[in-house]
Order: C-alpha cells, then structure tokens, then sequence
C-alpha cells in the first residue's frame, strides 16, 4: 500500500520507456512529466515538467545500448532531480550496464562497475533498484542501499508450467553455462527439484565475447535442459553450450536469461542453434527485428512496481528476492 504523507512520482528516461509505463500501470499511477532533448552538437538537456519538491522520486533507466548515452542521460536527469529538491531520488535499473567489468583480469584495467556507482552517487542517487546484476559484489560498490530483484522465480515458474511433464518424469535438467552461474542455477533448479549440471568453459581475455566450452560435468544424455543465465549478449556462451550438450546426447534444449543484450550476431547465432526456445525478460527494449519466434519474452515490471510499492511504504523488500 502507497503511503500518502510523501508523494511518489516515477519518471522515465528514454533507455525504455515501455517499461516504465508497465510499471505505473501496475501501481495505478501516471508517469511523471519530463522532457528531455539535444541541443544542435548533441548535448542531452532535461528539463522536470512538474514539481518534485518533498517526493519520493524514481527514475527508471537502463543502462543498456546506447549504454554510455543512457549514463550520462541517466547522471543529468539525477542532477536535475536533486536541484529540484526531491525529497529522496530512487535509481530503478532493470538492466545495469558495465556490470561485468567488477575486476581486474590484468594489469591496468579499470573496474568500470565501481566508477558508474560512484558517478550515480555523486549525481544524487539515495538507492539503487536492480535487477540480476552480473555479480552480486557490485552491490558493494555502493555506499547507499542497494535492491537487488531476481527474475529466476519469474522464469522458473514460466518452465515449472510448461514442463510439468518432464519435471514429474525426473527427466528435467538444469545446467549453468559456467561455474560463476551455479549458484543462480540452484537457485532455479531448487523449486523444480530438479538435477544440476555445469558447463565447464574455458575463455579467451585475448577476444572480447569469444569463448571456448570444454566439458560437461553432470548428467545430460536423454533429457530436457534448460540453460540458465542473466545476461544473453553476443549468444557465443549459452549457443556453444547448447552445441556440446546437443552432442552429449539432450533431448531438447531450452535457455533462459534475464537480460536481452542480444548484440552482434546474437540473432543469427540462437536462429541457427539447437536451442528450442529463449525465455528472457523485459530488462532491455527488444526490437521487432530481434524477436524471432524462438523468443519468449516475460514482464519483470510488476515485479519492480511491487519493490516500488514496498519501499515508497517501508515494507521489506526481501521476500521479493525468493
């Protein structure tokens, strides 16, 4: 229930406007008024339609492609926020970009995740909603609160529906595409009760997104599996996983991410792979031209509306991470 003694106001940026108006729509609220423009060299102007003085203020943005134009958009709608006298400015990002540079693999690389949540603070941030981040370390990045959502019970509910047949049968298995994921695996596998396997891959830091599976480790000959990440970008990862265990003897394959990245040859890549179905979410706008019939795509809006709703009233917001 939304409390009335502050007002709640959600703005939206450009990143993803749909999912913004998704979540208004489930907590029966307009979204707030805002314009935002170029000036004639490109510079992001922003400008807040209405008053935000006293109120819980959230701006929803992800941080997907153009991802260094939805930042800086991101930074100067905070900053316009802030100087307006919002009582407290709520960062929302469905999908947060720069994530998987958490650390240093080598000499003289920045830790890029670290920079932007020190850019979100600065700008005005009071918390950060999230969902899936790449590693759950980046929430210590920050300094002020951080709600990290998970959208695996969204997709393991859809898979629990749709191979109820195969889960009675015992015929079901869940694998990660990397050791790094096994926890989010279990996590998926433990309402379906289900095995668990692991794609043991070794990765090239010479080539961005390029990779190289070298063994399964679990049991997947004559069964359904299900592949479960967060993030689908280039596809190089869950399609050479899905290869090896097509080759290892599995039935049928299906995949499952929370974030849509689907750059490069991600399309073509899932359009020609042995992959039955890809259930991902709504972190990230999909373009018409990338939904081949292949994709299923679920809402995680309601999910960050009911967040909103619980931390506009002081309501715990844990229960929404199970």
């Amino acid at each position: 229930m939304i409390v009335e003694d502050r007002e709640l106001k959600i703005f939206s940026g450009q990143s993803h406007p749909e999912f913004a108006q998704k979540v208004c729509e489930s907590l029966y609220i307009p979204l707030a008024a805002s314009k935002i423009y170029r000036f004639s060299d490109g510079e992001i102007g922003i400008s807040i339609e209405e008053s935000v003085r006293g109120a819980d203020v959230y701006v929803i943005q992800s941080t997907c492609y153009p991802a260094n134009e939805n930042l800086v958009e991101l930074l100067i709608f905070l900053d316009a926020l802030r100087r307006a006298s919002a009582y407290q400015i709520n960062v929302v990002i469905p999908y947060f970009g720069y994530a998987r540079q958490d650390r240093k693999t080598r000499g003289r690389e920045p830790i890029t995740a670290k920079l932007v949540a020190n850019l979100l603070e600065k700008a005005g941030a009071d918390r950060v909603v999230s969902a899936d981040l790449h590693a759950g370390q980046i929430q210590g990045f920050f300094d002020i609160p951080v709600d990290h959502l998970t959208a695996v019970p969204l997709l393991a509910s859809y898979f629990q529906e749709k191979l109820k047949d195969e889960i009675e049968a015992n015929n079901l298995v869940v694998v990660s595409p990397d050791i790094g994921g096994v926890v989010r695996a279990r996590r998926f596998a433990e309402p379906m009760h289900t095995e668990l396997a692991i794609v043991d891959k070794r990765r090239s830091y010479d080539i961005a997104n390029h990779c190289d599976v070298m063994e399964i480790i679990g049991h997947v000959e004559g069964k359904v599996v299900i592949l479960i990440d967060d993030i689908i970008d280039t596809a190089g990862t869950v399609v050479k996983a899905a290869e090896a265990l097509f080759e290892r003897g599995a039935k049928k394959i299906y995949a499952a991410a929370t974030h849509a990245v689907l750059s490069g040859p991600a399309i073509e890549r899932l359009k020609n792979s042995p992959i039955e179905e890809v259930v991902l979410t709504d972190t990230i706008p999909l373009p018409e031209e990338k939904m081949l019939d292949k994709i299923t795509l679920l809402s995680i809006a309601p999910l960050f509306a009911e967040a909103i709703s619980r931390i506009h009233s002081n309501d715990s917001v844990s229960i929404l991470f199970r």
